[in-house]
C-alpha cells in the first residue's frame, strides 16, 4: 500500500509540476513591437489565467508614421486598446514546459488620426481628421521560456494595428 501511495504521490507531483500555459489566477505581462503598414507599433498587454488552458487579457498599442509627398507631409497616429481571450494547446499537444502554443480573438477600439500640412509661405495647407471604431482580430502565437518567468513571444495575426504580427517578451508574475 505504501508503494502505491508513493507512486500516486509522485505521479501527481510530476503532473502538477508540468502544468503549462498560464495557471489559473496567475498573471503575465507581454510587451514588444509589431508589424504594420502604419509604422512600428509598440504594445503592452496583460494576461490572466481564468481556467486551465484559458486566459483573458487586455492590451494597448501605439504607433506613428510620417509620409512626405512633394510639398505635403502627412503624419498618422494609431492607438488601440482591446481585450482578448486565448486557448492554450500545450497540454493537448503535450509540449515541453518551455513552450506555449495558443490561439484566440481580440476585440478592441482603434483610433486613427491623420494630419497633412503644406508649406505655409507659398501654399497654406492643413487638414486633420480622426476616425475610430471597433478593432477585431484573430491570433495564433507561441512562447519559449528561457527561464521560469521570462520568455520570448511571437504572435501572428491580430487586429487592424498589428495585422502582420508581433514579437516581444513575456514575464510571468
Amino acid at each position: 500500500m505504501k508503494k502505491i501511495l508513493a507512486c500516486a504521490s509522485l505521479f501527481f507531483a510530476v503532473a502538477t509540476a508540468s502544468a503549462q500555459g498560464l495557471e489559473k489566477n496567475k498573471v503575465q505581462i507581454n510587451g514588444g513591437v509589431g508589424l504594420s503598414g502604419w509604422g512600428v507599433p509598440v504594445y503592452l498587454g496583460l494576461d490572466y489565467g481564468i481556467a486551465r488552458d484559458f486566459t483573458i487579457g487586455a492590451e494597448a498599442s501605439y504607433s506613428s508614421k510620417k509620409i512626405s509627398e512633394g510639398y505635403l507631409e502627412s503624419k498618422y497616429s494609431i492607438f488601440t486598446f482591446g481585450v482578448n481571450g486565448n486557448y492554450y494547446f500545450d497540454r493537448l499537444l503535450k509540449l515541453p514546459n518551455e513552450f506555449n502554443l495558443y490561439a484566440g480573438a481580440t476585440l478592441g477600439y482603434a483610433n486613427i488620426s491623420e494630419t497633412t500640412t503644406g508649406p505655409s509661405a507659398l501654399l497654406p495647407y492643413h487638414t486633420s481628421f480622426a476616425v475610430s471604431g471597433i478593432d477585431l482580430g484573430l491570433q495564433i502565437g507561441g512562447r519559449y521560456f528561457f527561464t521560469k518567468n521570462l520568455g520570448l513571444n511571437l504572435q501572428l495575426g491580430g487586429g487592424i494595428h498589428t495585422f502582420g504580427g508581433r514579437l516581444g517578451l513575456t514575464y510571468k508574475l
